[in-house]
């Protein structure tokens, strides 16, 4: 069985950082996708998912601290559906991703504007690079993010000339 989500899509609020009973950080990312197609009729449609990502452990609080409203993220991990009860108590269900891995995808200098005068950058475009340490003869590689890349317009609706696109 495989249960794997990839997307590509910017945050729609800033990250919510909380933490569980036993002291775990747990990050809720609210990211948009959209698409754009031609209708029937040939009238161009825009369409915005919305979708609702948690991050755990460390990984939570580097999207807590490094990510804001508009920021731009790779979100690799798998969809569940959890179960809870409202005020009421009637069962309500929740379905979002559990993230698994978030890449920055901000070129570096785009800072994410996170308060007055304060900007802060992507911790994978911050130039450490990779670094690797051994610990009781087992390597050990700190995953800094893919290396500065153009991956084009996060949105289809930022390239309106891929509409000719030949293909």
């Amino acid at each position: 069985m495989l249960n794997k989500v990839t997307i590509i899509g910017r945050l729609g609020r800033d990250p919510e950082l909380r933490y569980t009973q036993s002291g775990s950080p747990v990050t809720s990312l609210s990211v948009a996708t959209d698409e754009s197609y031609t209708d029937r009729d040939g009238n161009k449609v825009d369409r915005t998912e919305w979708h609702r990502i948690s991050v755990f452990q460390r990984q939570a609080e580097n999207c807590a601290n490094y990510l804001g409203k508009g920021s731009l993220v790779y979100v690799e991990g798998s969809l569940t559906t959890r179960k809870w009860q409202d005020q009421n108590g009637q069962d309500r269900y929740t379905t979002e991703i559990k993230a698994q891995r978030v890449l920055f995808l901000d070129r570096k200098g785009d800072g994410v504007h996170r308060g007055p005068d304060e900007y802060y950058e992507s911790p994978a475009r911050s130039g450490s690079g990779g670094q690797s340490a051994h610990a009781g003869g087992i390597q050990q590689i700190q995953d800094n993010g893919p290396p500065h890349e153009n991956l084009g317009p996060a949105f289809p609706s930022e390239a309106a000339s891929m509409d000719e696109v030949p293909f």
